[in-house]
């Protein structure tokens, strides 16, 4: 088989995706393989032909140290949707005939639901074709929303980010006695993962969000007014935090009420955005009250600077179990974190055949939901605290944070 391996990153990144890479790096380079290459924008790079020499990029451990500190994918990224090979097989012959060309052996792919897709498709690729090129997937996603894994490297980061800024919001939300709410527009588009963790914020130091309102609960105007009115007979100054992905019983995103035309990625995913303004216009004309919109948007994917060590030390041992399982023979399988206790935290990883994970989507259990209250129980946040734990701090130069970056 060959002797080389290769490494890509696809869909949207994370603050530790490149911690990942690294893992996936040290434990090849460490095994001996000869040469790693890194893929420039994923997949449709690679059909380019857009490669990097990654043994020479990562030569130092400074390199490594600085790219696990680095948000974002370095290698570039893609949202590229692989044809099925039954129907045009075209795309995966030149695949194939590019990774023979390169001696590859290892071909090993970092992302979440979409890029288990492509795992799943090359590794039946493989063999239907009797390739020995072994495919692993690295699991990636700050939505928490990847099948049989206890949770995704880059949800802990973007989680402690959400309840930090949440819980910065709520202080400068609150410091006028007047009637006010503060809409903050979260990250998910089917999955409640990444709003439910501004429960995160409440402690005795601070209240928190007044309301959560997730995907996972089919959301009402006229409900969500009259929870709005009788939160601030408590409290006038209130923070909500909004999935951007709320839809309502008939299945219709909410920002779709705002904005019909919704453009829509190669995959089918609408891209979302707009569900905290037509929010603060609803309240603003039937409650009277002041109102504000905070789209945390990319924000919460990219704040390597509020990373919790948690999360980049699992996507660093993610990418090395990848390396370490497809060195050993393992093919068609995406690493996975099982967790042992919460107090005190333990989890370890293990390898699952990407069947089970691929075109699946795991939502937040509705019995850690408090759907009359809209708050989250007890249960979310004893899963949810060991993942924010601890702090990587960034290297520093001229007061701010060194990256490690390619040009394009």
């Amino acid at each position: 088989m060959g002797h080389n391996a290769i490494i890509g990153q696809s869909g949207g990144p994370t603050s530790v995706i490149n911690s990942s890479l690294a893992g996936v790096f040290s434990v090849c380079r460490r095994r001996g393989v000869r040469q790693v290459y890194g893929m420039r924008f994923g997949v449709q790079g690679l059909l380019k032909e857009q490669l990097v020499d990654l043994s020479a990029l990562l030569s130092s451990p400074l390199s490594i140290e600085l790219l696990q500190r680095t948000p974002a994918s370095y290698l570039g990224s893609c949202r590229y949707k692989l044809p099925d090979y039954r129907q045009d097989a075209s795309v995966y012959e030149a695949l194939f005939a590019l990774l023979n060309r390169l001696d590859i052996g290892y071909f090993f792919y970092i992302g979440g639901n979409d890029s288990m897709d492509t795992i799943l498709k090359l590794s039946e690729y493989a063999a239907a074709v009797g390739s020995d090129i072994r495919f692993v997937g690295v699991p990636k996603t700050i939505d928490n929303d990847l099948m049989i894994t206890d949770h995704t490297p880059g949800y802990g980061s973007a989680a402690k980010y959400i309840g930090v800024t949440t819980k910065e919001i709520v202080r400068d939300a609150t410091i006028y006695d007047m009637k006010s709410v503060t809409i903050l527009e979260i990250m998910g588009r089917n999955a409640g993962w990444l709003t439910a963790a501004a429960a995160l914020a409440q402690d005795e130091d601070c209240e928190g969000a007044s309301m959560i309102c997730l995907p996972e609960i089919a959301f009402d105007p006229e409900r969500f007014l009259a929870q709005v009115e009788r939160a601030q007979r408590v409290s006038p100054s209130l923070v909500v935090a909004v999935s951007e992905g709320v839809r309502a019983a008939d299945g219709h995103y909410i920002c779709e009420l705002a904005d019909d035309a919704l453009s829509v990625d190669p995959f089918g995913h609408k891209y979302l955005s707009g569900t905290a303004r037509y929010l603060c216009g609803l309240i603003g004309r039937r409650l009277g009250s002041k109102t504000r919109a905070v789209e945390l948007s990319t924000l919460q994917r990219c704040a390597a600077h509020t990373a919790s060590r948690t999360d980049v030390e699992e996507a660093y041992q993610c990418g090395g179990a990848a390396a370490t399982a497809a060195l050993d023979g393992q093919t068609g399988m995406m690493v996975a974190l099982r967790r042992l206790s919460d107090d005190p935290y333990l989890c370890v990883t293990e390898l699952h055949d990407i069947h089970e994970v691929a075109n699946l989507e795991k939502t937040v259990p509705l019995e850690w939901i408090d759907a009359e209250n809209a708050r989250m129980k007890e249960d979310f946040l004893a899963y949810a605290r060991p993942l924010i734990l601890s702090e990587v701090t960034p290297m520093y130069v001229r007061g701010l944070p060194r990256h490690l970056r390619l040009e394009r």
